[in-house]
């Protein structure tokens, strides 16, 4: 193979028609995939793993810490050879979102990112400052970070991203009950249950949020439902506090006011 010039990847211009300004695109979740100007480009996987590499971390990563942690089976000499054919492949085709700076790379600061976005809109919830609609269906409709990659860096920054939608999605449950909407709230703990059906207190948020619309039945329902996921597939039985949750209703008694309210929110979208 002829060798890569330091041009052919460090360019900071995108490799696109003179003239032309090209909106780039990335998706990881539900998978892979790298956009201009709409349309999707074809991308070798060990570009892939840099530009997405790049991506989780954030920030500008000298080329030894990427080549080292992509190419780990190698020497240090074959692994920075790997990035810079990687990056050359992913200039090729068409997708030059890599900038450099001496020895350290970075995304082009333009980039939109998905999981930055999702991860964003997250703790705009939790922080209180955003409930409604387009939160809600951005948390809902996210998929997970990378599927079917394996690496320990992607495991990680998975579960991350999981355990963040999973808090975000929960809060925004109790927000939405709380100012009445009660169909949103509704939405939101039926996915934060449907990302992790062993999890308790997204159940708790559902049933929280089923009792402040005075759905009874659909508190008890969800509650059943939670017991036997947790007897069937953990053999643990439900805490003291969804116990707690669900012991009016379980007396045949009318229900407490369960739902909490927690800081003011809005209905910004």
């Amino acid at each position: 193979m002829s060798r890569v010039t330091p041009t052919a990847v460090d360019s900071r211009a995108p490799l696109v028609p003179a003239g032309a300004r090209v909106a780039f695109s990335l998706s990881l979740l539900s998978g892979f995939e790298l956009r201009a100007g709409g349309r999707p480009l074809t991308v070798p996987l060990s570009a892939q793993r840099v530009v997405a590499f790049l991506a989780l971390h954030r920030r500008r990563l000298s080329r030894v810490f990427v080549a080292g942690h992509l190419w780990t089976d190698v020497s240090e000499q074959r692994a920075a050879a790997a990035l810079r054919t990687a990056l050359w492949r992913l200039g090729s085709a068409g997708g030059a979102v890599v900038r450099a700076d001496g020895q350290s790379l970075y995304l082009d600061r333009a980039l939109e990112i998905d999981v930055v976005e999702c991860s964003l809109a997250a703790r705009d919830v939790l922080d209180a400052a955003a409930t409604g609609s387009s939160t809600l269906a951005g948390l809902r409709d996210a998929g997970e970070l990378l599927p079917d990659w394996y690496d320990d860096w992607v495991l990680i920054e998975r579960e991350r991203f999981r355990q963040l939608r999973l808090h975000a999605l929960e809060r925004l449950c109790l927000a939405l009950s709380a100012i009445g909407l009660h169909a949103e709230a509704t939405e939101a703990g039926l996915a934060a249950v449907a990302s992790d059906p062993l999890r308790e207190s997204a159940h708790r948020v559902l049933i929280a949020a089923h009792l402040a619309e005075k759905n009874c039945g659909e508190a008890l329902r969800q509650y059943e439902t939670c017991r036997e996921l947790l007897r069937r597939d953990l053999g643990l039985a439900p805490s003291a506090m969804l116990e707690r949750l669900v012991a009016d209703l379980r007396h045949g008694r009318a229900p407490r006011r369960h739902a909490r309210r927690d800081a003011p929110v809005t209905r910004a979208g």
